[in-house]
């Protein structure tokens, strides 16, 4: 087997120590803000209401937000709307000093950040390939090393530090969001630009967010990329909708212990970003995505069954392996076959689907939870994750994907090719 030993560029190093610094921030709030819901209402249905907020944005906005990306700069893009989620979270900050935080408070600012997060997402996945001249090697270990930072920061660092930052006050997790975006959006600014592909300018935005839409549609490798997360996150919204509450009354996990739960899955998500492009290398891009997806599935059901924390910690771990793994492998695969006029619409409409359908997770979580028992959200979501793989095992199949590289591939690139043939 052929190591591909070819470094990162600089500005790589730049882009990913933004986004490191990010993602503690947000492993920060994530933690926090169910936690802060908490301290207002014990109703399912209004915790909710604020994990959904923040999916809306794609609903609403995804596809023409990727026609905006495709015509804008994308590094100004990110810088700007850092700073501008940076400044917002200042509102929620004087609200809980000032203790008038609310439920609508928390959506409104959720919705708000997920609009920023649609923007900036969206412009680093398209300004990631550009840097990295579309080189599905480089793009897998440059994805790899994002994954795994975010990982670490958003699921292992971030969320005891927010739980303990909340037990301090709880304004300092909000705060410390804020500085982190802030800082991101300082080092953006410094990265090097890049080309940007002008869509033409005769066309409407809605048209030329239609077409980046119907390319996704018409290709089923595409589709059955951007199928995966839709169906995953319907699972993944309802278990967090009640995860807060099912630790607490059924695992006896008080706020301290929520954190250290969520740290468990970040634990196993840099196991699984650390080995995806050894997984894709072994078993094939198509096959190792399979996989994944079904332990994700069998996971979850580990988690709804869990007699005690620790069950439930192993088994949120194995989780979170099977999701490091398929966010290296399937967002790698996107940006090595996608052209770069169509990288922002193709990765907002695919992002819009996952981000449509957690809204109904979320709001399904809640319903079962009500209607049911605490555990019935998990269950459902096991189901799902795995009648979602087994449907979209041929659609992602090794040899739709080894098809999809050569019909990428430049004639004159050695890397590229051997990557397809592998």
């Amino acid at each position: 087997m052929t190591v591909d030993t070819r470094k990162l560029p600089t500005g790589f190093g730049r882009l990913w120590t933004a986004q490191t610094i990010s993602s503690l921030g947000d492993g920060v709030s994530h933690a926090a803000l169910p936690l802060l819901a908490l301290t207002l209402t014990r109703d399912p249905m209004a915790l909710a209401v604020v994990s959904a907020a923040g999916t809306l944005p794609w609903l609403l906005f995804g596809v023409l937000g990727g026609a905006l990306v495709d015509r804008w700069d994308r590094r100004r893009t990110m810088w700007i709307t850092d700073a501008a989620r940076a400044a917002l979270l200042a509102i929620p900050v004087a609200a809980a000093v000032l203790d008038v935080l609310s439920i609508p408070l928390l959506a409104a600012v959720a919705f708000l950040l997920g609009l920023g997060g649609l923007f900036f997402d969206t412009a680093a996945t398209a300004y990631l390939p550009d840097l990295l001249h579309r080189d599905p090697a480089l793009l897998e270990r440059a994805n790899s090393r994002l994954r795994g930072a975010q990982t670490a920061m958003a699921g292992f660092a971030g969320p005891p530090a927010g739980s303990a930052l909340l037990a301090l006050g709880r304004s300092l997790p909000l705060l410390a969001d804020a500085v982190s975006f802030l800082l991101s959006a300082l080092l953006v600014r410094t990265l090097p630009a890049t080309p940007r592909p002008a869509p033409d300018g005769r066309e409407s935005l809605l048209r030329q967010a239609r077409a980046g839409a119907a390319y996704v549609f018409r290709d089923r490798l595409l589709l059955g990329l951007a199928l995966r997360p839709a169906v995953g996150n319907v699972a993944f919204l309802a278990v967090e909708t009640v995860l807060a509450l099912f630790a607490h009354e059924r695992l006896g996990i008080d706020t301290y212990g929520f954190g250290l739960l969520l740290t468990a899955e970040a634990a196993g998500g840099l196991l699984g970003a650390a080995i995806a492009s050894s997984l894709g290398r072994r078993l094939g891009t198509g096959t190792a995505l399979t996989c994944t997806a079904a332990v994700e599935g069998l996971a979850i059901l580990g988690v709804a069954a869990a007699p005690n924390p620790y069950a439930a910690g192993l088994a949120l771990a194995v989780c979170g392996a099977g999701m490091g793994a398929t966010m290296v492998l399937a967002p790698s695969l996107r940006q090595a076959i996608v052209p770069a006029h169509l990288m922002g619409r193709v990765a907002s409409t695919s992002r819009m689907l996952a981000m449509c359908a957690a809204p109904f997770g979320a709001f399904l979580g809640g319903w079962l939870a009500t209607t049911y028992d605490i555990r019935t959200p998990l269950y459902a979501a096991a189901g799902l994750l795995l009648a979602m793989t087994a449907v979209t095992a041929t659609m992602t199949s090794n040899r739709r994907v080894e098809a999809a590289l050569r019909a990428a591939a430049p004639a004159d690139d050695p890397h590229r090719a051997h990557h397809a043939a592998r």
